[in-house]
């Protein structure tokens, strides 16, 4: 008898979710994007540069050496 009730209610959930569409401030996500193009090349550091061995010509010269622990 409560599955018809609960099929409903998850029935109207959806419908709402499916036909819901916010307001969008295009002006304020245009600028939180040109802010964030920006800062994306100072905060990228590549960990793994170090190890890695650019001069070498074929995949099979590019072995990195691990530390025995």
């Amino acid at each position: 008898m409560g599955r018809g009730r609960q099929k409903a209610k998850n029935t109207r959930a959806a419908r709402e979710l499916k036909y819901y569409s916010p307001s969008t401030d295009y002006s304020a996500l245009e600028a939180e994007l040109n802010q964030k193009a920006g800062d994306e090349n100072e905060d990228y550091v590549d960990r793994w540069a170090d190890d890695y061995d650019e001069s070498a010509e074929t995949d099979d010269d590019r072995l990195v050496e691990l530390e025995d622990e």
